[in-house]
């Protein structure tokens, strides 16, 4: 079933337990409950990251793609559960088959393509794919565990 509307900051702040600077996707689209969807990270020169990879040379740190892919699932299993996930966290559980092929920089638009591959109930696994102006920059497979929060 798609969802016709774009999720902004917060509306995602709604689904996620993340706050900045740890909040790493600005909007979700494209939403398939129990599917897929797509993360957009406006990446900006001011993230706090790049004061220090690399000065002179920014680039995103690739375990902040995959953070932000798997906030973009997390987000997507939250809202597809629905009722079922209030008082519920999304850990992530694994992450498998990742490669990187191109730098993300200040300025670039990023696209965390995720999809719901399997699972049921409390472990989904997905596969995520990051572009940026529809060239592929990273690839991953992850799975992601739902917890109480009081767990």
């Amino acid at each position: 079933m798609s969802v016709n509307q774009t999720l902004g900051y917060a509306e995602i702040e709604k689904l996620l337990p993340h706050r900045a600077p740890f909040l790493l996707i600005d909007k979700i689209k494209d939403i398939e409950l129990g599917h897929s969807a797509t993360g957009i990270k406006a990446v900006s020169g001011n993230e706090p990251y790049f004061v220090g990879h690399f000065p002179g040379n920014p680039v995103m740190p690739g375990v902040l793609i995959v953070e932000a892919m798997a906030q973009t699932a997390g987000a997507l299993a939250a809202l597809s559960l629905g009722e079922e996930a209030e008082d519920k966290l999304v850990f992530l559980a694994s992450v498998n088959n990742t490669k990187f092929k191109t730098p993300v920089r200040p300025g670039d638009l990023l696209e965390l393509h995720v999809t719901k591959i399997a699972g049921r109930n409390l472990l989904w696994k997905f596969s995520g794919t990051g572009m940026v102006d529809g060239h592929i920059v990273n690839q991953a497979e992850f799975s992601a565990m739902i917890v109480d929060k009081d767990s």
